[in-house]
């Protein structure tokens, strides 16, 4: 008997590239789309409510968000401001919710016509003419500032993060560069070379140390652009030959690290002892989740 497949939560019109879950409201950020090739394929960011209804997690759209001619491919959250990297770019956005009660008046007695949906555990309207109250959503979005990110010859900002208090963004792309910026003004205030070829993906921790992989084949600890410490896969991984395993993500939590292969497997080890609590063998791509 085959595994079963789990309920499908939301189909975009586009591929998505990127995902931002906002515990605090309830909300799923979908991004992606085609890009600037003329194929009919809409680029935009998905604002999408989550809810329980009789024990299964909904989704519903709240509001889209149209990118032009601009796909999303990586996304970081802070409060209610968005860093979305589109192409060599990092756009940031910011989005209101606004719960508003609206007053209608209920339709006569004997009326075929429906009056609007209450709200739920609303009493009744008992009499012709009473009001009832429904609460509406308003939801807008408004671009901020844009700034270009990556200047190699096919720039492209790969992945982008804030620090802990949200006063500073990081990006990274496939010139090798890490650039922190300031928010919301993106004025730079740091730029430095971490990596011979593109970055992977980076991580900002509270003590002001930043982390680091990028596809030639390391895994690096700043303080500022000054190195602190390196890992290289060939030196300070599982020594096999002829592979094509490279450190591929970092985690600001540096509880655990988790691995996987092309074979397959996945498993998670304690940072500080490596000491294997988890092990699945199952068909992935090869990631390898670095925390330090």
């Amino acid at each position: 008997m085959g595994r079963r497949r789990a309920p499908e939560l939301y189909r975009a019109p586009f591929p998505l590239y990127a995902l931002q879950v906002d515990p605090s409201a309830g909300l799923l950020i979908a991004a992606g789309g085609g890009g600037a090739a003329k194929t009919g394929i809409k680029n935009g960011v998905h604002f999408l409510q989550l809810e329980q209804i009789n024990g299964r997690l909904s989704a519903s759209l709240l509001h889209s968000h149209d990118t032009e001619t601009r796909a999303t491919m990586n996304l970081a959250l802070a409060g209610n401001i968005l860093a979305a990297g589109q192409d060599a770019h990092c756009q940031l956005l910011r989005f209101q919710i606004h719960q508003q009660k609206s007053k209608n008046k209920a339709g006569k007695a004997g009326s075929k016509e429906q009056g609007p949906r209450q709200r739920k555990g609303a009493a009744p309207a008992e009499k012709s003419g009473a009001e009832t109250h429904q609460e509406e959503t308003e939801f807008s979005v408004e671009n901020l500032q844009a700034v270009q990110t990556d200047f190699s010859t096919d720039p492209l900002q790969k992945v982008v993060c804030f620090n802990h208090d949200s006063t500073l963004l990081a990006t990274g792309g496939t010139d090798g560069y890490v650039r922190v910026w300031k928010v919301p003004t993106l004025e730079k205030v740091l730029e430095f070379r971490a990596h011979e070829g593109e970055i992977e993906d980076l991580a900002l921790g509270p003590d002001g140390k930043l982390v680091t992989v990028g596809w030639d084949l390391k895994a690096s600890v700043w303080q500022k652009d000054q190195l602190v410490t390196q890992l290289h896969w060939q030196e300070n991984g599982p020594t096999f030959s002829n592979t094509p395993y490279r450190y591929q993500a970092c985690s600001e939590s540096g509880t655990f690290l988790g691995l996987g292969t092309v074979t397959g497997s996945v498993a998670i080890y304690i940072a500080f002892s490596l000491q294997g609590v988890f092990l699945y063998g199952c068909c992935c791509c090869c990631v390898s989740d670095l925390s330090l």
